[in-house]
């Protein structure tokens, strides 16, 4: 260890202060070569020119009203507006599994902490009858598409499944598929890789010590996704399979459709290089980011930098000019993702984030601020959509593809219990849609998913129908249904699934059974359930479900 030069470097670029404790008696040999180690393997020049760039920007509080545009219809693709079209996307979407050309890519670095526990969010269990977690009901997902994909085209493609993890969730993560057999998928199509983790800087531009021989770091965001698919090989892996086409998402939403393929259909016949999944924006000043060109070029602007009247603004059919909500589901070929790897993911900005970070004070004790001390850099995956040419953006139903599971149950909204209701309300449909029908346990016929009905739904039906509706008193309505793969007609709100005056059906359908409600007619058909229902292949009628011969 060359000590002198390293205390040289730092003293040059500030830091000598990583050096501090380098003579204190609690610090074993070991110990100090894993702080020698952690100093010399960071390119400490790189992030002070990561702090510099990306704080400059902190307060930097601009509109970019002036300079946004909404997608262009042709460019746009929705599942309540494409009618005609969607059956051909579906199908091209599993011809191209069939024949091995989709990925589907998880991004999967963060720990439960906000949901209160001290595990990889995927191995969250959030009350299913099944009680299967997110990461099961994912995999049962793929293999379910896989197997539709065969029964259509008579072909049998593999949909590898690739998690980007960090140093956190990566083994604890894999431990897990091992441990439950990769519920079915092949272990050699689970292939897992970890993103960089980047030190954490104090507003003055320190590098914040953690523990007395240990740099403070935190993932470098899920747009160091780019980084990680160069240097992990993973996209030497995709070339090797033979995928053209990968579909990347989030972990904590339980309702995605993994490869769904009608995006990746509807993405090919677009001829898009890079795609976006998006939900409408439930009401003007919904907390989300929102998918729209700005200065010729497409990317998510932040809630935060829309003024009030552009966020309120409509268009001729009544619906929000900047509707298109991002949802963190995307598409990208495997071409656009080795362009950008290659050429621009340097020119990738990061974005800072203030948090209160532990730190080792001048007498060597740990300190928890109680406000934030500092910052973590990060990168987002949407970030790419700029270097495409080719982009298009297809608009699915909230309550069919949208439920994030982000907080504990202490919080009102995305917890636990609104993540299974989401679920529960869909599948709840698929049996409605099939033919199935709902009593209680004295034979009473359960209406079909009555809905309080509030002014602020009110407010968005009439958006969506342009037609003015003025009652304030609660009442009810039945939703419509419609058959597979055409989703349900009625104007997206979410209330309507989490709404907790709502009337929560307990029924869980498997995966491994249907995909997104086709199938089930079967099954369902004329007969009646009584909940709690679970319906899968191995025993289609579960818990204390009875079936009821036809009247």
């Amino acid at each position: 260890m060359d000590i002198t030069t390293l205390r040289n470097k730092l003293s040059q670029l500030g830091q000598e202060h990583l050096l501090e404790f380098w003579d204190d008696p609690e610090l074993t040999d070991d110990l100090r070569r894993s702080l020698y180690d952690d100093i010399t393997s960071t390119n400490i020049e790189e992030v002070l020119k990561f702090f510099e760039t990306s704080s400059s920007n902190l307060n930097n509080t601009e509109k970019v009203d002036e300079r946004m545009e909404p997608i262009p219809s042709e460019l746009f693709g929705s599942v309540t507006r494409s009618g005609k079209n969607l059956d051909r996307w579906y199908k091209d979407g599993l011809k191209q599994i069939s024949q091995g050309k989709v990925g589907v890519l998880l991004l999967a670095g963060g720990q439960g902490t906000r949901l209160g526990v001290k595990y990889p969010k995927g191995m969250y269990n959030v009350g299913l009858p099944s009680e299967k977690t997110l990461y099961q009901l994912q995999a049962e997902r793929i293999l379910k598409a896989q197997e539709l994909a065969l029964e259509l085209t008579g072909e049998k493609g593999v949909i590898p499944w690739y998690m980007m993890t960090s140093e956190h969730t990566k083994e604890p993560t894999r431990e897990f598929f091992k441990q439950h057999d990769y519920f079915g998928i092949g272990e050699e199509d689970l292939v897992l890789f970890e993103q960089d983790m980047l030190p954490c800087v104090s507003f003055e531009g320190k590098i914040i010590l953690d523990q007395k021989n240990k740099i403070s770091r935190a993932p470098d965001g899920n747009g160091g996704l780019y980084r990680a698919l160069g240097n992990c090989k993973i996209l030497a892996d995709m070339e090797r399979r033979g995928v053209q086409y990968v579909h990347v998402y989030c972990v904590d939403n339980i309702l995605v459709k993994m490869a769904d393929p009608t995006f990746i259909g509807f993405c090919i016949d677009k001829g898009a290089n890079c795609g976006a999944k998006v939900v409408e924006k439930a009401y003007p000043t919904e907390p989300v980011g929102v998918v729209c060109r700005v200065d010729g070029h497409y990317q998510v602007v932040e809630y935060s930098e829309i003024t009030l009247p552009t966020a309120e603004k409509r268009s001729e059919d009544g619906r929000l000019t900047f509707s298109a909500g991002n949802i963190c589901n995307h598409f990208f070929t495997t071409e656009f993702l080795k362009s950008v790897v290659n050429e621009n993911e340097s020119r990738l900005q990061h974005h800072v984030a203030q948090k209160k970070i532990p730190f080792i004070d001048g007498e060597g004790k740990r300190i928890l601020p109680e406000k934030p001390n500092g910052i973590k850099m990060e990168k987002f995956v949407f970030d790419v959509f700029r270097f495409s040419n080719n982009f298009a953006v297809f608009e699915v139903l909230r309550e069919d593809e949208f439920s994030p599971l982000k907080n504990s149950t202490k919080s009102e909204k995305d917890n636990p219990t609104t993540a299974k209701h989401a679920l529960m309300s869909l599948h709840h449909r698929w049996v409605l849609n099939a033919g199935g029908n709902f009593i209680d346990s004295d034979g009473t016929s359960i209406p079909a998913i009555p809905r309080s009905s509030r002014v602020i739904e009110d407010q968005l039906n009439a958006k969506c129908s342009n037609t003015p509706i003025r009652r304030t008193k609660q009442s009810h309505r039945l939703v419509p249904y419609v058959k597979h793969p055409t989703p349900t007609k009625h104007c997206d709100n979410s209330r309507r699934a989490h709404d907790p005056d709502g009337y929560p059906v307990t029924c869980e359908v498997s995966p491994l059974l249907s995909y997104a409600g086709e199938g089930l007619d079967k099954i369902c058909n004329g007969n009646k359930f009584c909940p709690p229902i679970l319906l899968n292949q191995a025993n289609i009628i579960a818990e204390k479900q009875e079936t009821i011969a036809n009247n």
